[in-house]
């Protein structure tokens, strides 16, 4: 290792317990012993704690992003330690089911399996509640759903929703159908014990090839939306960023008996991306990003509200990002000459921001909301490898790696009228290779009026009195820290390095991370074989 990248690395690793206990640090950070996890298992899910501990599902499987082939409920106490560990059996009748989910009402665990019956070709879903003490599924076995299926390729998949309340679950799936025939799916609504409000099967007048789903929700009186995207040249997909599609709003209520359209359409201005929940007055609180350009590129946000009592649209407002937002982090002479576009009026050349994903959509208590999106994109690219001689001279091997990119975070507070109150941009690079972005992504939390995000980063990007750098280097898993970024009501953003990845001994997954109190969040890393809990307690 050359010299002074040596003494770099020794600067950055003797300086975190300084910065961690920084007295301008919001909180404070404190880890569990080190677990041994069973062999190729992973954390797949961490489930809101009681009143001495937390659950936790862990899984392996035969290979990256394959079926489950062993499941674990893991029973933690307030220390961290792994109390209790059991494996769900998932055969049923000398059947081997297939683990879908693990579930917490009321504080009641249901474990969610399916079954694909292939003489049938028809996969059913069943529920089946667990004893939180035993950790062991109970007899008693109910099936909640099937799909009729076309071989096991063209197997039906479950997914469920949520209310706000969680007092309500929608089972949904997507029935199987060809290219040319209209998209249909099934809706099932139950109560917190599993019982059935409701259900229905779906047709919609857009062909297969023509429509997507993008989310859906049900409310508190069992009430079911759909968003989706209607492709108006039947492609499926975003060709070359030309704006080929918009969305629309698809609402069932009264027990699935009443139906209603919402085309969310603009003359002017192209919405790219769009999310929505249901308010507390049972308004649709929708909101995404604009572009003037393509599919691909936003230029602002869009909000508006829909009125289910009145089927209309109300406060829709579009608001650009300002100019100093859009070139934040660009160089002197990039931002100069966008500057030059601008006074010029080559609205075309002047920035907008590329490829960013919705993920959360907060809503305020007086009826505004605040966005949350990161910028995620994934790019492929050959690799040629030479070895030895074949009759021709060479022997080439040729594979393909698998970029994933996840990138800075931004964190829009929206007005109820729709204005933008603040936009924040917290400035992150993480490219990873052929890992689907294992250790990647951030982890959010809410602590009264500020908003925390958890994320790995690279040491050089703060400096020794624990300040953000003007460069921002790549998050590669050496030499990384654990992050944390604070924004304020005000928008205010702060940073902080909580801990080196090196001196604590495993790598932070912030996809697996989660607030589990009013001032608490759970830090999950591992290394290994090896795991680590942490937790990160806010101050008041």
């Amino acid at each position: 290792m050359p010299k002074y990248n040596f003494l770099l690395l020794f600067l950055v690793c003797t300086c975190f317990s300084s910065w961690a206990q920084n007295e301008k640090f919001p909180g404070k950070l404190d880890w569990g012993k080190k677990i041994k996890a069973p062999k190729r298992s992973y954390l797949s899910k961490i489930l809101l704690h009681d009143s001495t501990g937390f659950y936790a599902v862990r899984e392996t499987t035969a290979g990256l992003g394959g079926a489950p082939t062993k499941v674990y409920l893991e029973y933690y106490n307030d220390d961290k330690k792994l109390k209790k560990s059991n494996k769900i059996d998932l055969k049923y009748s000398g059947k081997k089911r297939t683990y879908e989910d693990l579930l917490q009402l009321d504080g009641n665990l249901y474990l969610m399996t399916s079954f694909f019956n292939r003489a049938k070709e028809r996969n059913y879903l069943f529920v089946q509640e667990v004893n939180p003490r035993s950790l062991r599924a109970r007899k008693k076995i109910t099936k909640i759903g099937e799909i009729p299926t076309r071989g096991l390729t063209g197997t039906g998949l479950f997914d469920f929703s949520l209310s706000r309340d969680s007092t309500k679950i929608l089972l949904y799936n997507q029935l199987p159908t060809g290219k040319k025939d209209p998209e249909s799916f099934a809706f099932r609504v139950f109560n917190d014990q599993f019982e059935e409000m409701w259900s229905k099967d779906i047709i919609l007048p857009y062909n297969n090839n023509q429509f997507t789903v993008e989310e859906y929700r049900v409310d508190n009186e069992g009430n079911v939306y759909l968003l989706g995207v209607i492709f108006m040249d039947k492609s499926k997909r975003r060709r070359q960023g030309k704006a080929n599609y918009q969305y629309v709003i698809l609402a069932y209520e009264n027990n699935g008996e009443d139906f209603t359209e919402y085309k969310v359409e603009e003359n002017e201005k192209f919405i790219t991306d769009l999310t929505f929940r249901i308010g507390n007055r049972g308004q649709l609180i929708c909101a995404g990003f604009y572009s003037e350009k393509r599919s691909y590129s936003i230029k602002g946000t869009c909000y508006f509200k829909i009125d289910r009592k009145n089927k209309e649209v109300l406060d829709r407002n579009f608001r650009a990002f300002d100019f100093e937002f859009l070139t934040e982090y660009f160089s002197d002479r990039k931002k100069r000459k966008a500057q030059r576009n601008k006074e010029k009026g080559r609205m075309d050349k002047v920035p907008e921001m590329y490829n960013y994903a919705l993920n959360d959509l907060i809503l305020r208590s007086d009826g505004g909301a605040v966005l949350v999106a990161e910028q995620f994109y994934i790019y492929e690219q050959d690799d040629f490898n030479t070895f030895g001689a074949n009759r021709f001279g060479f022997n080439n091997n040729m594979r393909i790696i698998t970029y994933y990119n996840y990138n800075d975070i931004i964190v829009v507070n929206i007005k109820p009228t729709g204005e933008i109150e603040w936009a924040t941009r917290i400035p992150k690079k993480q490219t990873t290779t052929d890992d689907g972005g294992y250790y990647s992504s951030y982890a959010m939390s809410i602590i009264r009026d500020k908003i925390y995000f958890v994320y790995n980063d690279n040491g050089r990007n703060f400096n020794l009195d624990g300040k953000t750098s003007s460069k921002f280097y790549n998050f590669n898993g050496r030499s990384s820290v654990i992050a944390l970024a604070q924004i304020s009501k005000d928008g205010s953003l702060q940073t902080f390095p909580m801990a080196s990845n090196r001196d604590v001994g495993t790598l932070a997954r912030p996809k697996v991370c989660k607030q589990i109190g009013k001032r608490e969040m759970l830090i999950y890393g591992e290394r290994g074989r090896n795991y680590k809990l942490g937790s990160l307690t806010f101050n008041r």
